[in-house]
């Protein structure tokens, strides 16, 4: 670990960690995180030695001009603290790219740092290629293997078997620490997921404000949404069978999403939108 700076004593903090890579589609879990990094001014703290994780040829450095001056930016993971946050505790930001190699020791440098800094939480982000269609909600699912946390925040275990990225290996390594975790991914339209999807980071960001019933900010995200459904619509206008696809995929989603209009949920989201409205007047 590359320190940049002492290390101040932080107020109860949790850690919030988000890869590029296989656990990223349409980049919304790294849009997420950056977006955290912007509206809490989160500052640099450390960084992880890329030599000894990454591949160069896989992730190359890359040749910037800043003042008139180039300047090398190596690939790594950056670890920033953010303490102007709504949660009335400090936050620390894992920026990360998935590791080339090493895995275990990467994964333990983020646990030892997460021990001395007393994270109490540990919260993974992530976005996955999924049948869901682009013109409804984005699907958001939450889960943690720490009854505790499950039982606190109304979650559900984990019940994926088969291939995992860094996101699987960092939930599993806090766990064995006793770090408590939760893990948060997006399902993008696997049709429109070789693009950004601001839609899907704003589903990840929502389900954040409602899991610590606080208000971050979204700045343009809703407008970008738009625009990107709206692309994604002419996208599949211009071909019949993609079109008829979506439609069987609403169908299904619908169908499926009808016992969640409960009262309980128009309620949370009425709660919501009044709010935002009042932080929007003061």
């Amino acid at each position: 670990m590359i320190q940049l700076e002492d290390l101040p004593e932080l107020r109860d903090p949790i850690m919030i960690a988000a890869f590029e890579g296989w656990n990223d589609a349409g980049e919304t879990a790294t849009s997420t995180l950056a977006h955290l990094a912007r509206m809490w001014d989160a500052e640099p703290i450390a960084a992880l030695d890329p030599e000894e994780y990454y591949d160069f040829q896989v992730n190359r450095p890359r040749v910037t001009n800043e003042d008139g001056r180039r300047t090398l930016r190596w690939p790594t993971t950056r670890i920033l603290l953010a303490r102007d946050t709504p949660l009335d505790r400090d936050v620390v930001l894992v920026q990360g790219i998935e590791p080339s190699m090493r895995w275990a020791s990467f994964t333990d440098e983020l646990i030892t740092l997460a021990e001395e800094l007393e994270v109490s939480m540990l919260i993974t982000l992530g976005g996955l290629l999924a049948d869901v269609p682009h013109t409804r909600p984005i699907p958001v699912t939450v889960t943690s293997e720490h009854e505790e946390t499950r039982h606190r925040y109304d979650l559900e275990t984990s019940l994926y078997e088969g291939p995992t990225g860094i996101v699987g290996v960092v939930v599993d390594s806090a766990d064995r620490a006793g770090i408590a975790s939760m893990s948060i991914w997006a399902a993008v339209p696997h049709y429109a997921g070789g693009s950004p999807s601001p839609k899907a980071t704003l589903a990840l960001l929502t389900r954040l404000e409602e899991l610590f019933d606080t208000l971050i900010g979204h700045a343009d995200l809703a407008d970008q949404a738009r625009a990107w459904e709206h692309g994604v619509d002419e996208l599949a206008s211009s071909d019949d069978e993609v079109a008829e696809y979506v439609h069987s995929l609403e169908e299904a989603q619908d169908t499926t999403d009808l016992p969640e209009a409960s009262g309980d949920a128009i309620a949370k989201e009425f709660e919501r939108y009044l709010r935002r409205r009042q932080e929007d007047e003061d």
